[in-house]
């Protein structure tokens, strides 16, 4: 069972979520694991693994008695091993229907074995180790070739329709009757984070991470204005381990930590909603839920949930036809974002390479990534470019409604 040690009696190096058994004793190895593997992982990701490996724990627990892959991984039992992994993916493959979250549990699983027994040969010397290490590459080579799922052939992304687009701009707009949501606060924070997500192309949890001073501003002696730009990190003004929300949003990688240039009307809008509706809570986080808490992943998906739920019959016709989708979702809105941010440097001018290089930069992705060039794709088959103006964060009417194409 997964928990979330986080009450303040507990060291705050230690506060996390573990893993315990039906007694609620912790699952030992996967503790271990997860104190050495979670500086390297967000946190929804390290949360992810977790489950997956606490599905290992308890199918290791039926087939063998409790404590079961502890005991096996403990005195590296490479026969009890062998077994509670082949029985595993056996027991995941002949589901009624198998995706790619079983292949990434089933992968999850198997790299969770193969850490603990390289952390536990290393203590072991002559004969030992030497058969340790060869029946581990024996495993490794015969586990790594079964799949659970043969991988599909990437699919397309594609952005959201111009109609989908606009009608949310009417939807939330803060001052509008069509809005779904009866709280004046509750309208300005899912707004801005619209905003965040669809202007700037931010993910969830970077948005859920701002601090509310989060928009920096310099004058730029070489164009003769006020430039302006957030930083995307992890807050600065919050101790690791304090965030209170039990999803806790992260940054996804390395490459995700950027400056991320905005326009005044967007700054003013953040700066609205700061001064105006987030209230006065004890955290430092921009958004601020009703309860004076930092908002959480769950509440901020559910917001789009319900103002998918407004869209018209014949918007969400054209939704699912163009997407297969039947709701918005927030990384949909930086899906589109990419879309045309890439368009609109195609149409400045830039390179292909040269606008993908520039993509990686402004949406946090490494040099490696493939997600530049799949969206080049959507980028040739998108209709959306016809309603949207160049000038997409220039004008402060844009934060009303996108314009009429031409």
């Amino acid at each position: 069972m997964l928990i979330q040690l986080a009450d303040i009696s507990v060291p705050r190096n230690l506060r996390g979520p573990i893993l315990v058994d039906e007694y609620g004793l912790p699952r030992y190895w996967a503790a271990v694991w997860s104190t050495a593997s979670a500086a390297q992982l967000a946190d929804s990701t390290h949360l992810k693994k977790l489950r997956h490996i606490e599905n290992l724990y308890q199918h290791a627990d039926k087939l063998l008695g409790r404590s079961a892959l502890d005991d096996a991984l403990g005195m590296l039992n490479d026969d009890a091993l062998a077994t509670i992994l082949e029985s595993w993916f056996v027991s995941i493959r002949n589901q009624p229907q198998t995706t790619g979250g079983d292949e990434k549990r089933w992968l999850t699983g198997l790299d969770f074995v193969s850490s603990v027994v390289i952390w536990v040969s290393k203590s072991q010397t002559g004969h030992l180790m030497r058969r340790i290490d060869e029946r581990l590459q024996h495993l490794s080579m015969l586990y790594r070739q079964l799949h659970v799922k043969k991988a599909k052939p990437i699919e397309a992304i594609r952005s959201l329709p111009a109609t989908t687009v606009k009608t949310l701009y009417e939807l939330l707009d803060p001052e509008s009757s069509l809005n779904p949501f009866p709280r004046v606060r509750t309208r300005w924070r899912v707004f801005v984070s619209f905003i965040l997500m669809l202007h700037q192309g931010l993910r969830r949890g970077e948005v859920l991470l701002l601090p509310v001073d989060c928009v920096k501003s310099a004058f730029d002696p070489k164009q003769g204005r006020i430039r302006y730009w957030i930083n995307v990190q992890e807050n600065p003004y919050e101790e690791a381990g304090t965030d209170p929300r039990y999803s806790k949003p992260g940054i996804k990688t390395a490459a995700s930590i950027r400056q991320v240039p905005v326009s005044e009307a967007t700054a003013n809008t953040i700066d609205s909603y700061a001064q105006n509706y987030r209230g006065q809570p004890q955290h430092s986080f921009l958004l601020n839920s009703q309860t004076n808490m930092p908002l959480s992943t769950e509440a901020l998906t559910k917001a789009f949930a319900e103002a998918s739920q407004r869209l018209p019959a014949d918007v969400l016709k054209e939704l699912n036809d163009r997407t297969g989708k039947h709701s918005v979702t927030p990384h949909d809105l930086r899906h589109t974002c990419a879309v045309m941010r890439l368009h609109q440097l195609l149409l400045q001018g830039d390179s292909l390479e040269e606008a993908l290089q520039k993509l990686r930069t402004f949406f946090g992705w490494s040099k490696t990534s493939a997600m530049p060039s799949r969206y080049a794709r959507a980028v040739f088959e998108d209709r959306l470019a016809t309603v949207w103006n160049d000038a997409f964060d220039d004008r402060v009417a844009l934060l009303r409604a996108l314009p009429k194409g031409h």
